[in-house]
């Protein structure tokens, strides 16, 4: 923590305390006691293949503990796994051991793990269509499958209200071209963490989903504390048990403040920090508790650089976040969402930086680059002067602040 006079501190920010259980008796309460389903045991029974759906390394879904419970259960059966990238790229060797811990050499053996790519139009099987006219195109290993066992957890998301359950399939096993569908709803204001009602992406998954109706579905959530301990799990219907860790992912990570501050430190933490891409998330919840006019300070290692470069080029590309607002209005890829958020901020705030990343690799899309924590504090206390206080938000990619 850089040194800052307590006068001048409005508060250092985590997600609420919340008391944990044991993680494994957790787990198993979850799958002996499923929402509108089988227990796990019983959805199990049967011949044919099993799919396991689990999330990329950017997220802190605790997959291998998850497997410390069912792996007696499953070692032997016709289980394969898919890492849902949705669009993103396939995980690092370090990230595949952050997934599957223990089980990867196994699982590796057996030839058990598959990772999706969007891009791969051959790999992908068109099933229906949204109402809203999101063709959903999925990977075919999941049509293939008898029954499909999710694995994921549940956060707030900055556009999708929550990750979670219907994401593992759109975007997770979905196309590049159904994603983009899906995704231009990003755009609209109702697309916010902790909003599912009224959300049009959200809403757009759920649609979606229905195309999937006759598949076997069991769903395993779980919803982390501040430690990335097991602090509630949930089981069994894809949409009601997401909506029961809905509930207790509220209780974790939105944090009631008095008012909105002047800086505002919002850290991406691991994994979320691997790239800039994915720490704009912290930028979207740290702008919630930021002062029109203020200083939002974006902290992140930024381990792999920018990410999927759609948005930077975008950004990039423009002199101005209203140019880039402008450019948005007249056609949309990819990725674009990201630079609309990031260039909505920047419309009423400014947006620094200290990362791993070059300066002028900052600077090309309006963020002020600083090396150093202590030297972007003392700029921005010194900036807005007698009377600012910064307000740190520690978990930033996940805790939303709500003014009471």
């Amino acid at each position: 923590m850089a040194r800052v006079t307590d006068n001048r501190i409005a508060g250092i920010i985590h997600p609420n305390p919340v008391e944990c259980g044991d993680e494994g008796e957790t787990l198993r309460s979850a799958l002996a006691h499923p929402q509108d389903s089988p227990t796990f045991s019983e959805f199990l029974a049967g011949k044919g293949k099993t799919l396991f759906i689990v999330n990329d390394g950017t997220r802190p879904t605790p997959t291998s503990k998850v497997l410390n419970i069912i792996w007696d259960d499953i070692r032997d059966g016709n289980c394969d796994f898919i890492i849902a990238t949705g669009a993103h790229r396939a995980p690092t060797e370090e990230e595949f051991r952050f997934i599957f811990g223990k089980y990867l050499e196994p699982l590796r053996r057996k030839n058990r793990i598959f990772v999706h790519d969007a891009k791969k139009a051959d790999e992908m099987e068109f099933i229906g269509t949204s109402s809203n006219g999101t063709e959903m195109r999925v990977n075919k290993r999941a049509l293939e499958a008898e029954r499909i066992v999710i694995i994921g957890s549940v956060e707030p998301h900055y556009f999708a209200g929550y990750t979670g359950g219907r994401k593992s399939f759109l975007p997770g096993l979905a196309s590049y071209e159904t994603i983009t569908m899906n995704h231009k709803y990003a755009l609209r204001p109702e697309a916010k963490a902790l909003a599912l009602k009224g959300n049009p992406v959200h809403e757009d998954m759920i649609d979606a989903l229905k195309t999937l109706k006759d598949k076997k579905i069991f769903s395993i959530q779980t919803v982390l504390d501040s430690e990335r301990r097991i602090y509630a799990a949930t089981a069994g219907n894809i949409i009601t048990s997401m909506d029961a860790a809905v509930e207790a992912a509220n209780r974790v990570f939105v944090v009631d403040i008095p008012r909105k501050e002047d800086i505002v430190v919002t850290v991406a933490p691991y994994p979320m920090d691997v790239d800039l891409y994915q720490s704009q998330k912290a930028l979207d919840n740290g702008k919630l508790a930021l002062r029109e006019g203020g200083i939002l300070i974006l902290v992140s290692k930024c381990r792999t650089g920018i990410g999927d470069d759609a948005f930077y080029q975008l950004l990039s590309s423009c002199a101005s976040p209203r140019e880039v607002m402008a450019k948005i209005e007249g056609e949309y890829k990819l990725g674009w969402h990201k630079a609309a958020k990031m260039a909505e901020i920047g419309l009423w705030a400014e947006v620094w930086a200290v990362t791993d990343l070059a300066p002028d690799v900052l600077q090309k899309i309006f963020i002020r680059p600083f090396s150093s924590l202590q030297g972007a504090l003392d700029a921005a206390l010194e900036s807005k002067g007698t009377g600012a206080r910064a307000l740190f938000l520690m978990d930033g990619s996940l805790t939303v602040p709500n003014i009471t």
